[in-house]
């Protein structure tokens, strides 16, 4: 075959091949050209950086001489390889063979970044130029560099292996340029790290003299700074060995200790912690939360880094805020700092620059490290300036000081000295000893006292202290309470004086400490005495009626201050006393008082303002609801049992409410309304709570006839019994009646039991009225008997409070039953919810002596009260009725309401009587729940006892025939 034939026949191989090669993903890069006189070429920029390339990579060169495009093909030679690769092309049009190094930092600052800095690493594994071998690597801890040789006129193309994903920096130096440059750098370096070890030492030396806690976060922040340059200048790897991929982590911690001891230095230099602890707690949490970074900094030191360039930064910025403030406030140590803080600010401001790449040059980052040495300096010329101010004082005069201390000690008063510079305070003979602390317990910090301070004394204390320092003059005088180990407290009274240094600043305060326990003590009793009770202890009448005018005062411009009065009395106090004795009595009323004080929350007064009489103002709430909640739990409260002797004693209380209105002018008006409140719910029977009305000023004599007309009307026999019929749903039968009391006056008709009952309760004569209505239903149901024959009639007597509560009910249930001949089971008597619930242990225990005679027991108003359902299971009902307004009720859940009320009574075995039924519709529902009866107007109004005698007749003359 022909050479001709031969091409031909290869032709399609080749526009395949050249088809491939197109597609490759490298091309042909730019070429710099490199002269003899280049003493440093920044390339940069000029490297092409392929990305996740692999462990092989293949690129066209850049033209040769020839103007031929070659390609090469380059395997990763270690395992440190990213995958990615830079390509760069050097030209030599020189006559001479040039050689150059070609330097890639590990690590540079400028463009690093904040958030996720680039802390450094190895960036070039290897470099293969397109002609010759693999260039030779140069020895050395914070680049990595290589020496190329260029023959003249040549094209080389270099493909360098990355050990990193960045390549910040790349230059082309020549070698003698190169050694100059590193020299002249590492003299500026050995200069400032000199520098910056001496001063760190100094600070050191310094702290060990003076022992402020300012000198060793000085110390601190000066060693850090020492430890941050040393490693940004690669002098820590000279002098500890550093193994190979660690310098992120020691470059990390230091960026973490440096920003942890800028805190540290912040806070122990304005002494932020002399008043307030929270400033110790957040500086506290701050450093922890740094040292936990350190921590991070093993696994992640870009995480750690960035977090400790943040709060370097917030530290500066907040500093600042800080420093005005307190500047503005004459605080010598923040005026002094100012000119150290406003570099750090310009140091912040060019770091920020650097790292975010806007300031780039190879000045940046050694001048930022001399920022840093120029900074702690200046705050080391500060610090002295502290150390040595007022070091010219006087020594006879601490001469003088300790002869005057001497003698006060033999007067046995305490020397009390703080030294302000150290903020130490010293008590000589120790305060501590007389209080029973551990010895040297307040010596220490000034804060120290605050705790042991009473709680009213620590503002004054502080205060004092601080103006004393504010305006460099001035005398301490105060007393204060401190608190013994035992919890009780001793009164000091505090004399001193400020010693001025040389420099006019307070360098300490020398007094003495003197015991007024006793004379206080004596005060206080005189002053109590005379505005407080001497049995309770409670403020008298005086001093409740002072504390209502001023809150009385306030109401009249604030609106959300509306304070409500009650006056509680004691319902029949005088029996007790009589019956138990004075002394029983003052116990009782100390029970009370301590029952009364628990509801009190912290802007409530209570008051004992007569012998059985308290007065309690409530400003906590203000809520109409929430003060008759309060009103129903002061009730409660008095009329729990009280145990005395084995006996326990029940008492109730007349409770008069008023609440303020812009009518009220003082608080007599206020407390003399509450009294008239509280007297008409005694003219009531008392155990009530009675709110304030107008119409209570005017009270008249229609009252005192009332009393009088309920006394004569029982004499006389004024008041009768009518029957209502309680019917039985399964055949409409009447089962038995309920007896209702009526008094019919002779000049004013028929009285409600709603008037007259309330009237009979105060004054006595409700226990008469109820034997009255028992024994004459008894009677009437006696003779109600031989019309019924063996059907089961049955009578229901209504019990007052007073009447549960007399120790002689079941005697008199058991002669009712005697005097009538009247079998147990046929009597009934009906309690209300409430009644039972105002003492159920008094009540448990007559409610089971009554149910052993085998009357019969209803619970009236059922489910109106506010009783536990518990409470069902310990008394002795057999028998609830349940009140209209939930048969009344039109909501779409009655019906599941009085089906599980039904229920729930069958399950406890007691039959159901339901109240209002309405009409037969009404009475079938409940028929088809399970109710066995029903008492309403539909079935059966109240009526006399004839009519019930005829329609008891009626009812078995039917069943009868």
């Amino acid at each position: 075959m022909t050479r001709t034939g031969r091409i031909h026949a290869f032709a399609p191989f080749l526009a395949v091949l050249l088809v491939f090669l197109a597609m490759l993903p490298a091309s042909a890069v730019e070429i710099i050209d490199i002269s003899r006189d280049d003493l440093a070429l920044d390339l940069s920029k000029a490297v092409e950086i392929y990305r996740n390339q692999g462990d092989t990579f293949q690129v066209s060169t850049a033209p040769g001489a020839d103007g031929i495009v070659r390609r090469i093909e380059v395997e990763a030679s270690s395992p440190r390889s990213s995958g990615d690769w830079g390509v760069f092309a050097l030209a030599n049009n020189t006559e001479q063979q040039l050689d150059r190094l070609i330097v890639a930092p590990h690590f540079r600052l400028v463009g690093s970044g904040l958030i996720w800095p680039d802390l450094g690493s190895n960036r070039i594994v290897s470099i293969t130029p397109s002609e010759g071998f693999a260039l030779d690597r140069e020895e050395s801890p914070d680049s990595d560099i290589f020496l190329v040789t260029i023959n003249p006129g040549s094209v080389v193309t270099f493909v360098a292996e990355l050990a990193s994903p960045s390549l910040p920096q790349v230059y082309l130096w020549q070698p003698d340029a190169y050694k100059d440059s590193v020299n002249s750098y590492t003299l500026f370096r050995g200069i400032v790290i000199g520098i910056s070890g001496l001063l760190a030492l100094f600070l050191t030396i310094l702290f060990v003299v003076k022992g402020t806690s300012m000198f060793p976060a000085t110390a601190a922040l000066a060693w850090a700074v020492l430890a941050y340059i040393s490693i940004d200048f690669g002098f820590l790897n000279k002098v500890i060995e550093i193994a190979p991929g660690n310098e992120q982590i020691w470059r990390a911690g230091a960026e973490v200790s440096l920003a942890a001891t800028f805190v540290v230095f912040l806070f122990a230099y304005l002494n932020l912690n002399r008043w307030h602890d929270h400033f110790s707690y957040g500086a506290l949490a701050w450093i922890l939360g740094l040292a936990m970074i350190a921590g991070v900094a093993i696994f992640d030191p870009a995480i750690a880094a960035g977090i400790a360039r943040l709060s370097f930064a917030a530290t500066a910025i907040i500093g600042i805020g800080l420093i005005a403030y307190l500047a503005a406030s004459g605080y010598d140590r923040a005026i002094m700092l100012i000119p150290s803080w406003l570099m750090v600010l310009v140091w912040l401001a060019g770091s920020w620059l650097a790292v975010t790449g806007m300031l780039n040059n190879d000045i940046v980052q050694p001048a930022l490290g001399g920022g840093l040495i120029l900074i702690i300096l200046l705050i080391g010329f500060t610090v002295m300036q502290h150390a040595f101010a007022g070091g010219g004082l006087n020594q006879g005069l601490f001469s003088d000081m300790e002869r005057q201390a001497l003698a006060i000690t033999g007067a046995g008063d305490i020397v009390w000295d703080w030294d302000v510079l150290r903020d130490r305070v010293v008590t000589r003979p120790d305060v501590s000893d007389p209080l029973g602390l551990a010895p040297g317990s307040l010596n220490g910090p000034a804060r120290n006292w605050l705790p042991a301070l009473h709680p009213e004394d620590r503002d004054p204390f502080r205060t004092t202290l601080d103006v004393v320092l504010e305006h460099r003059r001035g005398r301490i005088q105060q007393s204060f309470r401190l608190r013994g180990a035992d919890g009780h407290y001793h009164w000091y009274s505090l004399k001193a004086r400020p010693v001025i240094g040389s420099d006019g600043e307070i360098i300490r305060c020398v007094g003495t400490l003197v015991d007024v326990t006793e004379q206080k003590k004596a005060e206080e009793r005189l002053l109590h005495d005379a505005i407080h009770d001497n049995l309770t202890g409670l403020p008298n009448r005086e001093l409740f009626l002072n504390r209502l005018e001023a809150v009385v005062a306030i109401a009249k411009s604030e609106e959300n201050v509306r304070p409500s009065v009650f006056a509680i009395d004691i319902d029949r106090f005088k029996h007790v006393n009589e019956s138990l004795g004075m002394s029983a009595g003052d116990t009782i009323l100390l029970t009370i008082a301590r029952r009364l004080h628990r509801l009190l929350k912290p802007r409530d007064s209570l008051s004992r303002v007569t012998g059985d009489q308290f007065a309690l103002m409530v400003l906590s709430e203000q809520d109409p609801a929430r003060v008759a909640a309060i009103a129903d739990a002061i009730r409660h409260a008095i009329s729990a049992p009280i145990t005395f002797a084995k006996r326990e004693i029940v008492l109730t209380a007349s409770i008069g409410l008023i609440s303020w209105t812009s009518t009220q002018s003082s608080a007599e008006e206020m407390l003399k309304d509450a009294e008239l409140a509280m007297h008409q719910a005694k003219r009531f029977g008392g155990d009530r709570i009675e709110p304030f009305r107008p119409a209570f000023r005017s009270f008249g004599s229609d009252r005192l006839q009332l009393e009088s007309d309920l006394r004569r009307a029982i004499e006389k026999g004024e008041f009768r019994l009518v029957y209502q019929p309680i019917v039985r749903l399964e055949d409409r039968t009447v089962a038995g009646f309920e007896a209702l009391l009526r008094w019919e006056h002779p000049r004013r008709g028929v009285i409600p039991p709603s008037e007259f009952i309330p009237i009979a309760e105060s004054c006595g004569l409700i226990v008469q009225l109820g034997l009255f209505a028992m024994q004459q239903a008894a009677d009437d149901l006696g003779a109600w008997q031989k019309f019924a024959g063996d059907n089961p009639i049955s009578v229901s007597v209504n019990l007052s409070s007073r009447q549960l509560l007399r120790r002689d009910l079941v005697s008199d249930v058991r002669s009712v039953l005697a005097r009538s001949s009247l079998k147990p089971r046929c009597l009934r008597l009906e309690l209300t919810e409430s009644l039972v619930m105002d003492n159920p242990e008094q009540s448990a225990h007559v409610l089971n002596r009554l149910k052993q005679l085998g009357i019969g027991l209803s619970l009236d108003d059922f489910g109106t009260g506010y009783s536990s359902l518990s409470y069902l299971t310990r008394f002795p009902f057999d028998t609830i009725k349940i009140d209209r307004s939930f048969v009344d009720d039109t909501s779409p859940k009655k019906n599941v309401l009085l089906r599980s009320m039904v229920n729930m009574a069958h399950d406890l075995g007691l039959s159901v009587v339901a109240e209002g039924v309405p009409d037969e519709a009404a009475a079938l529902q409940l028929r088809q729940m399970g109710c066995e009866y029903v008492q309403s107007f539909a079935f059966g109004s109240p009526m006399t006892a004839d009519h019930a005698v005829k329609l008891l007749k009626e009812q078995y003359s039917a069943a009868q025939a």
